[in-house]
């Protein structure tokens, strides 16, 4: 934008800070999760010797037990920040992040390991939730959007760098040694908040967490059907991406013998993302919502389809994987944002609750079935395949009913 510099565009809201350093520790701090979950994904072999764990799909739990404390954690700190304001909240999700990171440097044992990643996902879910609410307390419209899709490109970024990140670690030191990395990067992180990051929400915007109001908000949440629809499909989608992250370690390394070149596989795949991101942020307000998103899970039914066939025909080969893999992501990425925007379309009023909730229950949801996915992994692709299938049609199927039939047609008002 060519204005993006002039005093009059940049809100006074973040003072002191102007808006390049703005963006900088916004996309910095929403950063911290996806490192700290997918730096973790080429250790998992590392720590399942370490603590001579027996069964092979237990290391998988580092993953989902993290994203657990992620999921509970959303549900709490967007009311919290309403009511106490963003910058304590941020601090102490950051501070709890620190101190989980130094807490699995020691762990002694893999339940004590286990303890530290919820925590960090605890603090994560400070950093994801309570970024975006000071995006929204210093901008609106296309400035918001503008300064989003800056601190998204970052966002996306992560997931697809972060496995060899943690690889090259992993080449220089111990598996400890992407914690150390981790607690770093969150003490950086967390001191530049600290000194720069003002309060962005004025005491009088502030709202009460007085039992009945959060209840009410949460009540007026899940009963509307287009939120809790979109919220369920959300999850099951999700699910089939966290069953595809809890198992692309071993599906790499065990299925297609890729060993040490499993980041860059995993990399390609999620490239993906990066892409369909970057497309929708260009035609979504030509097309709609509504459009992209339907096409898009369609495909996501075609790729799941294709990948469960050629899987119980035995013709399924890495090229194939990569591609069928690649096809995922794309069409994960054209979804998730829609379909967060159209769960967030009737909620107005209540939209910091409302996103709380969502996020909780999108993440909860997408756990539950990705875990159960990933813990029946048995040496072959089958159980992968066929969740991603089952998922993709209870998503499909939910989103009709809540569309009562009327797939891709845009709506001037929401159901």
């Amino acid at each position: 934008m060519s204005d993006i510099n002039a005093d009059a565009w940049v809100s006074s809201g973040h003072r002191p800070m102007g808006f390049p350093e703005f963006v900088v520790v916004i996309a910095s701090i929403m950063a911290l999760n996806p490192l700290a979950m997918d730096m973790m994904l080429p250790a998992l072999p590392n720590i399942r010797s370490a603590f001579q764990i027996a069964d092979a799909n237990r290391p998988q739990m580092v993953l989902s037990i993290f994203l657990v404390g992620f999921g509970v954690g959303q549900f709490v700190m967007g009311p919290l920040s309403d009511r106490f304001g963003r910058r304590p909240v941020l601090l102490g999700g950051m501070t709890v992040y620190t101190i989980a990171g130094l807490l699995a440097i020691m762990a002694p044992s893999f339940e004590t390991l286990l303890l530290a990643r919820a925590l960090q996902g605890l603090g994560t879910a400070a950093t994801r939730v309570i970024a975006t609410s000071i995006v929204r307390d210093c901008y609106a419209g296309r400035r918001m959007a503008s300064v989003m899709s800056l601190a998204m490109m970052v966002f996306i970024a992560v997931p697809v760098i972060a496995p060899s990140f943690g690889q090259a670690v992993m080449l220089l030191t111990h598996w400890r040694g992407i914690f150390v990395l981790l607690m770093i990067y969150g003490v950086i992180a967390l001191a530049w908040s600290a000194m720069r990051m003002p309060e962005t929400l004025p005491k009088e915007l502030r709202k009460s967490l007085a039992i009945p109001e959060v209840l009410s908000a949460f009540r007026q949440t899940v009963t509307n059907r287009q939120t809790l629809g979109y919220a369920l499909a959300a999850g099951g989608v999700q699910g089939s991406l966290f069953a595809f992250v809890f198992s692309s370690q071993q599906i790499f390394t065990e299925v297609f013998k890729l060993g040490h070149y499993f980041p860059v596989a995993f990399a390609a795949c999620a490239v993906g993302v990066a892409i369909a991101g970057f497309l929708n942020s260009r035609i979504v307000g030509r097309i709609g919502m509504r459009v992209i998103s339907h096409a898009a899970l369609t495909g996501f039914a075609v790729v799941a389809g294709a990948l469960f066939i050629a899987v119980k025909t035995s013709t399924l080969s890495l090229p194939l994987f990569m591609v069928l893999a690649g096809l995922m992501m794309f069409a994960f990425g054209l979804m998730m944002a829609n379909f967060t925007a159209l769960a967030m379309e009737p909620q107005g009023k209540i939209a910091g609750t409302a996103s709380s909730l969502y996020g909780t229950i999108t993440t909860l949801l997408g756990i539950g079935v990705g875990t159960t996915i990933g813990q029946d992994y048995d040496g072959t692709l089958l159980p992968f395949a066929t969740g991603f299938f089952l998922c993709t049609l209870a998503a499909l199927a939910v989103v009709l009913v809540t569309e009562k039939g009327r797939m891709f047609r845009p709506h001037h008002h929401p159901i």
